[in-house]
């Protein structure tokens, strides 16, 4: 290969302290996972650097190849308006290909299972287990239809049932949903944060969870999150490379 472009993880960033290290926890993974690719990572908010001042760092180096991937689980508002807005600032000499979100994909299902685990679970409480999927919500229709499909995707994997929930913007409320598979005569309820990293809205999930009997950890650093930014690092770099014959 003559030509790697290099990979900018573009988070949203937090006043909450975990969050960043959540994220350079999952770029440093990624890193051990793809050695000799240059990973970078930058913040819309909240934390250094930002999006924009890595650009131009990457640009005064002479960089002209960039892969920006937001760390984002749902095409919102997030993917189709801010990134978009800062990508359109970078310096001109940047050609910047943004790839495509997160999810869906059967990695981030295999990594909320694993969390689920994790926490205490095992495969053979399947059956008798009811997940609430617990999101952190959008005003986006597209993104919450995401959520809706993916609770019913999982539901067939041997679960007894799968309810999506949402921390903000949309109902239902992860306590409504913990009471919904209750009173569906599930054995035991467990819910897994489908977010990224701690913060406001995870921890409003995790009292939302205060019923349950399980709680999962957010995805944060999990190798399954790790291969999928790697194959969205792929889709994305794949035609800079072919174009300029790499």
């Amino acid at each position: 290969m003559r030509h790697r472009p290099v990979l900018l993880v573009v988070a949203h960033g937090s006043r909450d302290p975990r969050h960043a290290a959540t994220v350079h926890a999952l770029v440093r993974r990624v890193r051990a996972m793809r050695p000799g690719l240059r990973v970078e990572t930058g913040f819309l908010d909240f934390n250094v650097p930002s999006v924009q001042g890595v650009l131009e760092s990457l640009a005064a180096q002479g960089v002209t190849d960039v892969v920006a991937l937001p760390l984002l689980l749902t095409r919102a508002f997030h993917a189709k308006a801010d990134i978009p807005a800062v990508l359109r600032d970078a310096p001109a000499r940047l050609r910047i290909r943004q790839a495509e979100v997160l999810g869906p994909s059967p990695l981030l299902l295999s990594a909320l299972e694993r969390r689920l685990y994790e926490a205490g679970l095992t495969p053979a409480d399947k059956s008798s287990t009811g997940v609430v999927l617990a999101s952190a919500g959008s005003s986006d229709p597209e993104a919450i239809a995401v959520i809706a499909e993916i609770a019913r995707e999982w539901r067939h994997t041997g679960w007894c049932a799968v309810r999506p929930a949402f921390a903000s913007a949309s109902l239902p409320r992860t306590e409504d949903a913990v009471r919904e598979l209750r009173d569906l005569g599930c054995e035991r309820v467990a819910v897994a944060p489908y977010v990224l990293a701690p913060g406001f809205l995870p921890d409003r999930i995790a009292r939302g969870a205060e019923q349950a009997d399980v709680l999962a950890d957010v995805l944060g650093p999990a190798p399954e999150v790790a291969r999928v930014l790697l194959e969205r690092y792929d889709e994305a770099a794949l035609p800079v490379r072919a174009a300029l014959g790499a």
